[in-house]
């Protein structure tokens, strides 16, 4: 077990260096907006452009930039500075983080319970009215891209612009103070942004669970007479597994930033950093939160490998 965790680590750690390199040769080597002219402002003159290009370091060889920038990244964890707003990203991105993971947590306690509770009762009820009316919902869902689903209840639900106010609108969770405030403005969002994923688990599931239901072990418990309860409960188990995968990739990515959820919804997180960087062309905004995307997906998915080696021996070799 020990061999494949070192085994895991050092390929993460190769990959979160190939990344880097692929980061810097996109923002530094590839054409793109010159960041002296960016910082100059309007008018700037030759000697203005010169000095600060020497005061950010781009006046040097790229190969000297990269080492500095590998240097940074490695023992400092450090981004970068930000041309347009001259504030550090790093402490921006660390800023607005808890938003983004108060954000993604709630939502995946919703997506994954709501998935597998529906994939488990379609498979039971495979071919049932429920069974039909729960594919075909997770099929709309699925269908609904996530800035109009989030439009959409909001003008049906938001307490100011809502035909039937029922919950805090968009710009709420930014207002609100203390854990209740912001986690009752972001119910909302929770269930929009769960929406697809909880409809993407749940067909997953029931695909899972009907494949585990036909094995001879589940045949077998039958035929000794198990209780179906408990015969389902041992399918889910095994059914379940894959699910792990997926929401480890889904949890990774997205704490790089929810993009659409908190563009919609105003919500202070990286994924509205991004959106606005972008904007601005604040280059150095979207290398740093490329980055950071980058290192969330490959810790989520080195955690989630070793968690597969504990829950299947058969993945350690």
């Amino acid at each position: 077990m020990g061999t494949y965790i070192i085994r895991r680590l050092l390929w993460t750690i190769l990959l979160l260096f190939l990344i880097s390199a692929i980061t810097f040769v996109i923002f530094n080597i590839l054409p793109s907006a010159d960041p002296a002219l960016l910082r100059a402002g309007k008018n700037p003159t030759p000697e203005g452009i010169a000095a600060i290009r020497q005061q950010l370091g781009t006046d040097r060889p790229k190969i000297e930039q990269f080492w500095s920038y590998m240097k940074d990244l490695v023992f400092h964890f450090n981004f970068g500075r930000s041309y347009i707003n001259d504030v550090d990203v790093k402490a921006t991105i660390l800023d607005r983080l808890p938003n983004t993971l108060f954000l993604i947590s709630g939502a995946a306690v919703i997506w994954f319970t709501a998935g597998v509770v529906i994939g488990t009762i379609s498979s039971v009820k495979r071919g049932s009215i429920w069974d039909r009316v729960a594919m075909g919902s997770a099929l709309l869902f699925i269908s609904a891209p996530v800035y109009w689903l989030g439009l959409v209840v909001t003008y049906l639900f938001s307490d100011d612009l809502g035909k039937f106010p029922l919950l805090p609108g968009v710009g709420a969770y930014a207002a609100a103070h203390g854990f209740f405030a912001q986690a009752h403005a972001l119910i909302m969002p929770w269930m929009v942004l769960a929406a697809a994923f909880a409809a993407i688990y749940a067909r997953l599931l029931r695909s899972n669970m009907l494949e585990v239901m036909g094995e001879d072990y589940i045949r077998t418990a039958r035929a000794k007479g198990l209780p179906g309860r408990s015969v389902i409960r041992h399918g889910l188990r095994s059914a379940i597994t894959p699910l792990v995968t997926v929401l480890g990739l889904d949890v990774g990515i997205l704490v790089g930033g929810a993009i659409l959820t908190e563009s919609v919804f105003s919500i202070p997180g990286i994924g509205r950093l991004s959106f606005d960087a972008i904007q601005r062309g604040d280059l150095q905004t979207i290398q740093g939160t490329t980055l950071f995307l980058a290192l969330a997906v490959c810790l989520t998915s080195l955690v989630v490998d070793v968690l597969y080696a504990f829950l299947d021996p058969r993945v350690r070799y």
